[in-house]
Parts: structure tokens; sequence; C-alpha cells
């Protein structure tokens, strides 16, 4: 017996399984691609489970349900919980100082304290902010444990394309921008990265490097391999990286450390991610179908408090402060 549809099987469509058998109900998970994979942003993300940091700029919302979300994934995948690192060229101090201004839970480092923290690194930079309790996983690791997770409860992915038209019951829809036409004001928002690998450069935890223009982040993984991404790109264009977006991506990670000049690199990406206006990811309610959207770069970060806001609502009928009537 099913008591719930979820259509897509992304990071949010798999948290609102695993939220809903939590709360004793029955899921039927369907994605038109199977799956996760390449076909879903999710696959292209950073991994940052970094609030504080995200705080500089977003809405209380995202900082108070995503400080939550590093325990959350915690019994699902390896999370590594060794904070942010905040950094900015000289020339860029007064992006620091904006930046320092604007977030919170953070303290000041100088070279010695940056040398501590990342060996590598206290050479070629003066100045930093640390976010301690700020935590990073592996995107593509986490997408499999969760699907591993969820076959030993019994429920698979289901590759079919259906809508929440075809549905009859409560359906959970989490197909993105694929929604777009069911959703007044989605967007779409475009990420790039570039994974590098280099046996020289130690890293063990997310570097951000603030610039005005071209604002980079550095998401350390295993075996010497760096995922570079920029963090948010005002664009709708799907297709693959452009050369200048390429070139921006890796002037940025050699501004870093030069010896990125020398890593191979071993992947290119790029996709759009789902955002409204103001970029706070929302459980949209529309008769039997709860709209689980607009998760923005704060996938990993918020899809643990909209899937359980959502499951909660089919088991309770109460609305959480993720939720809005369109």
């Amino acid at each position: 017996m099913v008591d719930v549809t979820i259509i897509g099987a992304g990071v949010g469509g798999l948290w609102a399984a695993r939220s809903c058998l939590a709360r004793g109900l029955r899921p039927r998970l369907v994605d038109r691609s199977g799956p996760p994979g390449p076909h879903t942003c999710s696959w292209w993300a950073g991994g940052m489970l970094a609030p504080e940091c995200e705080g500089a700029t977003a809405e209380p919302s995202v900082i108070t349900h995503g400080r939550k979300a590093a325990a959350l994934w915690g019994d699902v995948t390896t999370v590594s919980s060794r904070g942010t690192l905040v950094l900015a060229p000289e020339r860029d101090r007064a992006e620091l100082n904006r930046f320092a201004a604007r977030a919170t839970a953070h303290v000041a480092c100088d070279d010695d304290a940056i040398a501590v923290l990342e060996p590598d690194l206290g050479a070629r930079h003066k100045r930093g902010l640390f976010f301690a309790k700020e935590a990073h996983l592996d995107p593509r690791q986490a997408l499999n444990d969760l699907v591993r997770s969820l076959a030993a409860l019994g429920v698979v992915i289901e590759q079919a394309e259906i809508t929440p038209d075809n549905v009859q019951g409560p359906v959970i829809d989490c197909r993105g921008l694929a929604a777009q036409g069911d959703l007044q004001g989605l967007r779409g928002v475009r990420g790039e990265m570039i994974v590098l690998h280099s046996d020289e450069i130690m890293l063990t935890r997310p570097i951000r490097l603030l610039h005005p223009r071209h604002p980079l982040y550095v998401v350390p993984r295993a075996d010497g391999v760096f995922m570079l991404g920029a963090t948010q790109i005002e664009s709708a264009a799907r297709g693959p990286m452009t050369a200048r977006s390429a070139l921006e991506l890796l002037s940025a990670a050699y501004a870093l450390d030069p010896r990125f000049a020398e890593a191979a690199i071993v992947e290119m990406g790029a996709d759009l991610r789902p955002a409204f206006a103001d970029n706070v990811p929302r459980v949209v309610q529309r008769g039997h179908v709860l709209h689980l959207n607009g998760l923005f770069r704060h996938g990993f970060l918020m899809a643990p408090a909209l899937a359980e806001q959502a499951a909660a609502f089919l088991s309770t009928s109460k609305t959480g402060d993720l939720f809005l009537e369109n």
C-alpha cells in the first residue's frame, strides 16, 4: 500500500522518502531518469553544510534549519565536521570585512592561525575567518548512501515519467525546474564546477575565497581530489561550462594556491538549480500536491528540513515555517 507518491529522486526527493518512512508513511519514489546521476543538479553540488557562511546573504530560516543538517546527514553518510575557512586576497580585504560584518559564529585568523588550520595556506594568506561549527560531505557518496538506506527499507526508485496530474492521492513533487510551469516565480540559477586532482596540495576543510566578481569555493574530497565551484550565476542558460567560466574558476584557484596550476582536470560540469525570488527553499501546497522546491544552492543544507515539514504535514496536517500557499 502506498501512502504518498514522491516524484523526483534528487536530494529533496530522497530525503522526502526518508522522512515519510520515519513517520510511518509508505512512499512510492519515481524519477524519470532513475537513480541520482549527472541528470540531477544534486550531482554537481559542493556538499558544504555551511549555515553560518550562508547567513551572510541568506534569510534567517536557512541558518536556523541549516544548523541541524550536519547531524541529520551524519545518520546517513560520512560527514566531516572541520569548519569552513574564508579567505580573500590582500587587495580584496574589504570583501573579507564585509563578509565578517554580515555573518556570525566566526573568529578572525591571522597568517599563523591560518597555518595551524591549513598548513599549505598560511604562508600565502594573511587574514581570514574561521567558522568552526560547519561541515561538509561528498554529495555523490551521500546520494548513493541515501539510495542504499531507502532500499534497505524496501523503497526503490522507479524509473518512469509522471506528473502530479497523473497521480491519485498525496504527492510530494521534487522535480526541480521540471515543475516550473506549476510554480509561479521559480527560476533557474546556474551552478558550475570543476574537479581537480593534485597530490601536492593538502586541504582538510572547505575554503571560500572572496572576490568582488569571481568568488570561489574549494571543497576537499578523498585522495587528492578537490571540487571548485562558483557560488551562483544568475543565468538560466543550460549547457556545458564556457571557456570564460573555466578560466575564472581556475584563476581563482591559482590565487588561492598557485600549485593548482599543475593539478589535473578530472571533470567539468554545470546545471541549473531551482530558486524562488527570495532564494529560500519552500514547501508549496496546492491541493493534494506538496511542491518541495526552490532549493537554490542550499540543497544538501535544507533538504532534511523541507522533507520533515512535508512528511509532518501529511501525518498531522500541520504546516511548518517553510510552507507557502501558491
